[in-house]
């Protein structure tokens, strides 16, 4: 049962298709491409955990966020964290995100998050908070920009609260 995380790597990205085809999150090939040059370009790091040599999940870190309060104070941002449904409840997403603040926390004195709102989000917001990040204050965001009262949004993945963790 051990846990590996390593970088994406270009022989990885069928291989994690492939694991997530069946899943709510099936991917593009494109996706994945784009994120690895952009990791070749030092912009982001794209983690991926395998469980007992499977793919299991990931994430990755942007470096810098897309997120303007982020941006601006130079937080930078995990982002995408997914694990398979067969290995919910294992520890991948804590390794995941443990190995994404041990890589930050080199560079920068905050990490930054978003969880969405809705009830699949439930996991990933309880452990957020279990790990110390804290709401930044700013309410609601759709596609990055502040959900305004008497204004209709969609409850999907782009409905968020922006959190984040100071280093110890």
């Amino acid at each position: 049962m051990a846990i590996k995380i390593k970088l994406l790597e270009a022989p990885d990205i069928p291989v994690i298709i492939s694991a997530f085809l069946n899943s709510e999150w099936h991917t593009p090939e494109s996706y994945f491409k784009t994120l690895l040059a952009a990791q070749e370009r030092a912009e982001l790091v794209f983690l991926v955990a395998h469980h007992d040599e499977k793919i299991a999940g990931f994430l990755y870190i942007k470096w810098k966020s897309d997120y303007p309060p982020f941006a601006e104070k130079g937080i930078p941002e995990i982002k995408d964290l997914r694990v398979l449904a067969e290995f919910r409840r294992r520890g991948i997403a804590t390794a995941l995100v443990d190995e994404a603040e041990k890589r930050i926390f080199k560079r920068a004195k905050i990490a930054g998050i978003a969880v969405g709102l809705y009830a699949d989000y439930g996991p990933a917001q309880l452990m957020y908070i279990r790990r110390g990040y804290v709401l930044d204050g700013r309410g609601i965001m759709y596609k990055d920009q502040p959900a305004k009262p008497g204004y209709d949004v969609f409850v999907d993945d782009n409905l968020v609260l922006y959190l984040y963790k100071e280093s110890k």
